[in-house]
C-alpha cells in the first residue's frame, strides 16, 4: 500500500497489518523515524524501516525522510480477534492417547532372550570343558589327547564335535610350533600331512560348525571319527628281538 503525505511517499507491507506483524516501510529517501510509545522500531537502514505494534489501532509515524520532516503518517493496524468475540476460552479437548509402540518392546525381549541363550551356552561349554580337561596337567600330550577322546566317546552329551576339534588342535600344536593352536582352520589344514588331512579337516569343520553355525554340526558318526582321531598318535616304536 502507498501513502502520500505532502512531499513524502511511502509504501508499506503487509497491506492490512495485524497486531504484532512486522510492517516494512519503504521511503523514497533515507528515513529516520522518531521513537514513539505507540510502536516499536524493529530496524531502520537507508530508505527502509520496520516497525510493529501490539495495540489494535492505527499508529501515527513521524520522522524525517531526506530533508523533509513528516508526522501523522497513519498506518491502520487491526486486531486478530474477530469482531464480537466474547473472549471465552475454547472448550478443552481430551489429549490423544498414543498407543505404546510394540517394536521397541519386541526388540528388547528378543535381545534379552538372545543374551540368556548366550549365557546358557557359555555356561554349558565352560562346564563341559571342565569335565573334559579335568586331567593331570603333567600328563604327556599324547596320553592327554587319548584320554580326552575316550572321555568324549563315553559321554554323548554336550558339544562333542567342538570339544574334539579343540583337543585335536591342542595335540597337533604340542607336536610342533608349525601347527600352532592359534592358527585358523583354513591356515592349519594345508600344513597337515596327506595321510591325516582328510580326518583333521572333517573334525575341524564339524567343530567350527557346532561352535559358530546356528544349525550346529552336520550329522555324522562321532564314535568312528573320534576313534580315527586316535590314529594321529604315532605308534610306539617296537623293540627288535635279539
Amino acid at each position: 500500500m502507498i501513502l502520500e503525505l505532502l512531499l513524502v511517499t511511502v509504501t508499506f507491507r503487509p497491506a492490512a497489518p495485524t497486531v504484532g506483524d512486522p510492517i516494512t516501510l519503504d521511503f523514497q529517501e533515507a528515513v529516520r523515524l522518531d521513537a514513539s510509545p505507540s510502536y516499536e522500531i524493529v530496524s531502520q537502514e537507508g530508505r527502509r524501516a520496520v516497525v510493529r505494534t501490539f495495540q489494535p489501532r492505527p499508529i501515527s509515524l513521524s520522522g524525517q525522510a531526506g530533508n523533509v520532516r513528516f508526522r501523522n503518517l497513519d498506518i491502520p493496524v487491526r486486531s486478530v480477534i474477530p469482531p464480537g468475540d466474547q473472549l471465552e476460552p475454547s472448550a478443552l479437548k481430551k489429549p490423544l492417547v498414543v498407543p505404546a509402540p510394540r517394536r521397541p518392546l519386541m526388540a528388547i525381549g528378543i535381545a534379552g532372550l538372545a543374551c540368556l541363550m548366550a549365557w546358557a551356552i557359555v555356561l554349558f561349554l565352560a562346564r563341559a570343558k571342565e569335565k573334559v580337561e579335568a586331567l593331570p596337567p603333567e600328563m604327556p600330550a599324547a596320553d592327554r589327547f587319548r584320554a580326552t577322546v575316550l572321555s568324549l566317546i563315553r559321554n554323548p552329551r554336550g558339544q562333542r564335535w567342538a570339544a574334539l576339534a579343540d583337543a585335536t588342535r591342542r595335540y597337533l600344536a604340542s607336536l610342533t610350533p608349525y601347527l600352532g593352536a592359534d592358527l585358523t582352520t583354513s591356515q592349519l589344514l594345508p600344513r597337515i600331512d596327506r595321510e591325516h588331512s582328510a580326518l583333521v579337516r572333517e573334525i575341524l569343520r564339524r567343530g567350527d560348525a557346532e561352535k559358530f553355525s546356528p544349525w550346529g554340526a552336520p550329522p555324522g558318526d562321532f564314535e568312528a571319527i573320534a576313534t580315527g582321531a586316535l590314529g594321529l598318535i604315532p605308534a610306539p616304536p617296537q623293540e627288535m628281538a635279539a
